[in-house]
C-alpha cells in the first residue's frame, strides 16, 4: 500500500506545518483539542506567528468547550495580561474550571490565588485544600507550599512531620529550597 501524498510548498517532513493545518481544520469543526493546539501555537509562536490575541481566541473556544488545559492557559493569560487587560477575577474563573477537572497546575495556581488573596478574598484553608490536591498529583510547587503551610500552621494545624514529608517529596523532585528546609527541619527535630 502506498503512503499519502500532500502537495504543499513545504517539506513533507515539516510535521509542525501539517499539525497546524490539520488543527485549523478540526478547530473550525469544534474539536477542543485542536483549538487548544492552535492557542498554544499562537501563544508561543511555534508553527504560527506569535499573537496573544489569537491565542486567547483559540484558548477561549477550547476552554468554553471544557478543555482544562485551555482553561488553565486562559487563566495564565488573564493573570499576566498577555493579549488582554490583566484580570485576577477572570484568571481565577478559568483556574477554577480547570482545577475542578483535576488539573494539578490549575489547582496550584488557584491555591496561590487564595494564599495571596488575588482575585477573591484570602483563604489559607482553601489554599491548603488546593495545594493538597495538586501535591498528591506530584506538583512540586504545591508540595513545597503545602510543606510550608504545615510547618507554619497556616490554614491547617501545624504538623512538622507532614512538613518534613512534603518537603522531602519536593526535594526529591529537585526543589532546592525544599531540600534546605527539609534538612533544617530534620536537624531541629533531631530526626537527622
Amino acid at each position: 500500500m502506498k503512503g499519502f501524498y500532500f502537495q504543499t510548498n513545504h517539506n513533507i517532513t515539516d510535521m509542525k506545518y501539517i499539525i497546524i493545518k490539520l488543527s485549523m481544520i478540526f478547530a473550525r469543526f469544534g474539536c477542543t483539542w485542536a483549538q487548544y493546539v492552535l492557542g498554544v501555537s499562537y501563544a508561543v509562536g511555534d508553527g504560527n506567528e506569535q499573537s496573544y490575541s489569537k491565542a486567547i481566541k483559540w484558548f477561549r473556544r477550547s476552554a468554553e468547550g471544557g478543555n482544562p488545559h485551555a482553561q488553565y492557559n486562559l487563566g495564565i493569560m488573564y493573570e499576566r495580561g498577555q493579549g488582554t487587560i490583566p484580570s485576577f477575577i477572570e484568571a481565577e474563573k478559568w483556574y477554577t474550571k480547570a482545577a475542578e477537572q483535576g488539573l494539578a497546575d490549575a489547582q496550584y495556581n488557584l491555591g496561590a490565588f487564595y494564599y495571596h488573596g488575588k482575585g477573591s478574598r484570602q483563604s489559607y484553608t482553601k489554599a491548603v485544600e488546593l495545594y493538597k490536591k495538586a501535591a498528591m498529583q506530584g506538583n512540586v510547587n504545591a508540595q513545597y507550599m503545602l510543606a510550608l503551610c504545615y510547618d507554619e500552621g497556616t490554614g491547617i494545624r501545624q504538623d512538622k512531620s507532614n512538613a518534613c514529608y512534603w518537603w522531602k517529596k519536593a526535594a526529591d523532585q529537585g526543589n532546592e529550597r525544599a531540600a534546605i528546609e527539609y534538612r533544617k527541619l530534620m536537624n531541629v527535630t533531631g530526626l537527622w
